[in-house]
């Protein structure tokens, strides 16, 4: 289906990868992971045309339909949802267009032979049903059918790039090729991804971060490390492994042969002096001269160390929250939400996107103001907050790395100061480097370092894991089982939700359910929920017919 040949990408002297082999085939699934900054995206890009290789070549077959997640959605802004997903195959949507158009001037002269290549060509993809197929799409987005007529441009950020997702899909692409398709889809939505690209038939590559996403989905692994790329047969579990299996056995490998030289190395110098030996000693260099030790490339996988640490503990109610409203316009975000966050909870707030999760961490933490209901702090709390969108915790253009988190330790030392940096990962050029400069990924790592700084007994993370890669999502689940305060989170990624929580609470339209226990426990309850629901209605059918 895909086949990349002798692939390098540079910039400058930074070289991301070199000599790429790949061969991409129909009915498997890759995800392409790497750490931030390790080329993966690139990678990719390479393979969809959008930028170009240093050295090498890709080659796709010319009739195979390729699907890329477009980032413009401001070309589709007046157009109606439903249509920006069917313009998706684009064959049969011109076909569409232009069969419409030749009806409405069929008064003024018909083309029968041109309608009837048309035709066909409707009919050669299900054409009569690719509303119905776009509709069904854009339900497991979450875009609900009311809104399905109206423009795009009645969408949130978000919800654009969700209808431009659904647009790729419905487009029935031989060849797939998505760069973290996860990040704007709530827990539902992405469920519903999983089970669309495991019964898709074509080839599909994937670039995410999301740990289950790649178990449930990938039947192989591209790994771009060391400045190679390596594909490993499996999900992301089995390339683990694999990939750990290897390390151990070059870094064997290069053990053994350390102390062959060594081994000889003992001999010439016990021996070289004695004439009975010289012959010897001579055989045992030139056999040391043959052994040649190839250094392993560093790994660019660096894992930040995320350190939480509350100065003191809080009451034993860390926080109450009283019947919360919250309205924007016409429309009802959060009505009559209301719990308790008892001291030690490690509570994960889930729910579909625009339910109103985020505009309740910022409620709570005195960012936005309720229409009704109040939010009440236990004895002692200290909340830290980690926003969404990071980047206004890091506005000011004025300041660096270095002068920014000194601020929040003013009293201690430089070296102090350059010791939490670089736990998270900044070296000494990193320090003087503006804040508009950084990454998501640098800035989420340097927000998380003042957290740390500041010591609170209660964490309010939303979306943490956002901008940060698989090292750094890993590394923030074993700081926070480690800290021995309360946390309160939004998060999407099911993975680290099931690390982390002990305790779900889930808004929906319906209301609040608040479950005590981890999200594995609480997704068995939903399955046997959704199961014993499916029993009622087949029993229910059952007495019908009987009645009948």
């Amino acid at each position: 289906m895909l086949t990349a040949t002798n692939l390098s990408k540079t910039f400058g002297s930074q070289i991301l990868f070199k000599d790429a082999n790949l061969q991409l085939n129909a009915g498997a699934r890759y995800g392409i992971v790497g750490a931030n900054g390790s080329g993966k995206s690139t990678l990719l890009k390479i393979l969809t045309g959008q930028v170009e290789a240093s050295t090498g070549m890709v080659q796709v077959p010319k009739k195979a339909r390729v699907g890329t997640l477009s980032q413009d959605h401001y070309q589709y802004e007046d157009t109606p949802i439903i249509e920006v997903v069917m313009m998706g195959h684009k064959e049969l949507w011109d076909a569409i267009v232009e069969k419409d158009e030749l009806l409405a001037k069929a008064d003024q002269g018909f083309d029968m032979d041109r309608y009837a290549e048309l035709e066909d060509i409707v009919i050669r993809y299900d054409g009569y049903s690719l509303e119905a197929r776009a509709a069904e799409v854009l339900a497991g987005l979450n875009i609900p059918t009311r809104v399905h007529k109206d423009p795009l441009r009645i969408l949130s950020g978000g919800f654009k790039l969700r209808a431009l997702l659904g647009q790729v899909l419905a487009s029935e692409p031989d060849l797939l090729l998505l760069d973290e398709p996860t990040n704007h889809l709530d827990i539902l939505s992405i469920a519903w991804l999983e089970q669309f690209l495991l019964k898709y038939k074509g080839c599909a590559a994937v670039v995410s971060h999301d740990h289950k996403f790649l178990n449930t989905v990938c039947t192989h692994i591209i790994d771009v490390d060391y400045e190679r790329v390596t594909l490993y047969t499996g999900n992301y579990e089995a390339f683990e492994a694999a990939k750990e299996e290897e390390r151990d056995r070059k870094e064997g490998e290069i053990a053994k042969r350390k102390k062959e030289i060594d081994d000889h190395k003992s001999f010439i110098d016990r021996f070289k002096a004695k004439a009975s030996k010289a012959r010897q000693a001579q055989s045992k260099m030139k056999q040391m001269s043959k052994i040649v030790i190839e250094d392993l490339p560093e790994s660019s996988r660096r894992y930040p160390n995320f350190r939480f640490v509350q100065r003191r503990p809080s009451g034993r109610e860390a926080c109450e929250v009283k019947g919360i409203w919250k309205s924007y316009g016409d429309q009802l975000v959060l009505g009559d939400v209301g719990f308790r966050v008892m001291r030690g909870d490690r509570l994960a707030i889930i729910g579909p996107n625009g339910i109103g999760k985020s505009t309740l961490l910022k409620i709570m933490m005195g960012k936005l103001e309720a229409d009704s209901g109040e939010v009440v702090w236990g004895f002692e709390t200290y909340p830290g907050y980690f926003p969404q969108d990071h980047k206004d915790a890091l506005s000011d253009p004025s300041h660096t790395l270095q002068s920014w988190l000194w601020e929040k330790a003013p009293t201690q030392p430089i070296g102090f100061v350059r010791g939490k940096l670089a736990e998270v990962l900044f070296g000494p050029d990193d320090v003087d480097k503006k804040l508009p400069n950084l990454s998501g990924g640098e800035g989420a790592r340097l927000v998380f370092a003042g957290i740390g700084v500041d010591k609170p007994n209660v964490l309010v993370l939303d979306e943490p894991t956002n901008h940060l890669d698989m090292e750094g999502i890993e590394a923030l689940a074993e700081a926070l089982l480690e800290f021995d305060g309360t946390i309160l989170f939004v998060s999407h990624d099911r993975w680290f939700v099931s690390q982390v929580a002990t305790r779900i609470i889930e808004i929906t339209e319906d209301g609040v359910e608040d479950f005590p226990g981890t999200y594995d426990e609480f997704m068995a309850k939903v399955a046997t929920a959704d199961h014993l629901d499916r029993q009622q209605v087949v029993e229910a059918a059952r007495k019908q017919k009987k009645k009948a």
